[in-house]
Parts: structure tokens; C-alpha cells; sequence
């Protein structure tokens, strides 16, 4: 059965198309005029081993804040919708990820409960066209729109692009386990019998 979604957020700073296969093969197609914002979400298709397109146009004359963050809840909002029930989920997933001085650690829960704890270092306040402030507010409203719980921590890092980059994969290897079916899990994977944030 294809865990597929396609959503679609329109308002009067951006219009975003998402369209998500997490049983893919980590094939991206992105353009949000945001050039290291494509950069990321390709590192999250990728190592997340999801198929992903998303086509954003954002008024990127004013900044980058709205384009990145419509895109980014449409982007939960496209995980909530394919995960479905969340049944027969292994449902947590946790990686550490170096990347040259770099190394972070994620963890997620698929508990239909959204909660985030962020930590990483000051950096630099640009990488080419991106805010390094958004890096925070990605995954706020990732997290918003998918009911997930998710911890990252920057355990190391100097340069600002590895840091953030690091970020997005370790978070999709994270959420590549946290997705995957388990054998031995029959139904909901939790005591409650439910995962959804409607319970």
C-alpha cells in the first residue's frame, strides 16, 4: 500500500505543492527560489529514502521567512497524511550524524504529540540567500503540522552550512527508521491504541 501525500497550501505570501512517497528511493525534484533551502530538503529526500517534489512561490521580494516556513508546514502536513494511522510503524528513530568537524544527534517519536527541543550554536546569520534563524523554525513547523516529537542537538560544529546540514541528515535517518513497517508490531505502536492528535 503507497504511503503518498499531495497537499497544497496557498495564501497571500507563498503557494506551496508537496508531494511525499516515504517508501521511495530518495529521488527530490525542489524549487523554492531559496536555493540552500532545496539544498536541505534534497539531504532530507535523500537519507530519508522518501521521494519528494515540492514547488514553492513565495514573496521572496519581502524575504525568505514566509517561503520557508509555508513550505515546511506543508511539508508536516504531507508526513501526518502518508504516516495514516502510524500502525505497524517501529514509530522511533534516532541517528548521529557527523559531517567533517560536525556531529549531531536526532531522535523521533511518531507520537501525534507535537514537541521539539532544538539546540545548536550561534552561527553565522547567512549561508548565500538562507537565514541561519529559520534553521529553529523549520523544524517547529515541520513538527506542528506532523505531530511528531523530535530532539536535535549539535553536538559539535564551526561552519555554519555542516551544522545545518548535519541537522537534516541525521533528522532523515531518524525519521527513515521511525517510518519503516515492523514485523513484530501488530496494530497501533502504543498502550493508548492511538497515535493520532485527535486522542
Amino acid at each position: 500500500m503507497s504511503r503518498f501525500a499531495r497537499v497544497e497550501r496557498n495564501t497571500k505570501e507563498s503557494s506551496v505543492l508537496v508531494e511525499l512517497e516515504l517508501d521511495g528511493t530518495g529521488v527530490s525534484t525542489i524549487e523554492t527560489g531559496v536555493p540552500f533551502f532545496d539544498h536541505m530538503l534534497a539531504q532530507l529526500a535523500k537519507h530519508g529514502g522518501f521521494d519528494l517534489v515540492v514547488n514553492t512561490k513565495g514573496d521572496l521580494e519581502v524575504d525568505a521567512h514566509h517561503t520557508v516556513e509555508d513550505t515546511s508546514l506543508a511539508l508536516g502536513q504531507a508526513l501526518n497524511q502518508a504516516l495514516g494511522d502510524r500502525a505497524g510503524l517501529t514509530r522511533y528513530g534516532d541517528a548521529l550524524v557527523p559531517l567533517d568537524e560536525c556531529l549531531v544527534r536526532s531522535a523521533v517519536d511518531l507520537s501525534g504529540r507535537p514537541y521539539l527541543v532544538h539546540e545548536e550554536p550561534d552561527m553565522v546569520e547567512l549561508i548565500g540567500s538562507f537565514d541561519t534563524t529559520l534553521t529553529r523554525h523549520i523544524w517547529e513547523s515541520i513538527v506542528a503540522t506532523s505531530q511528531i516529537t523530535l530532539h536535535i542537538a549539535v553536538l559539535s560544529g564551526r561552519n555554519a552550512h555542516h551544522v545545518v546540514e548535519a541537522q537534516f541528515k541525521s533528522v532523515a535517518r531518524s525519521l527513515r527508521t521511525a517510518v519503516s513497517s515492523d514485523p513484530r508490531v501488530v496494530g497501533i505502536p502504543s498502550t493508548k491504541g492511538t497515535l493520532t492528535a485527535s486522542q
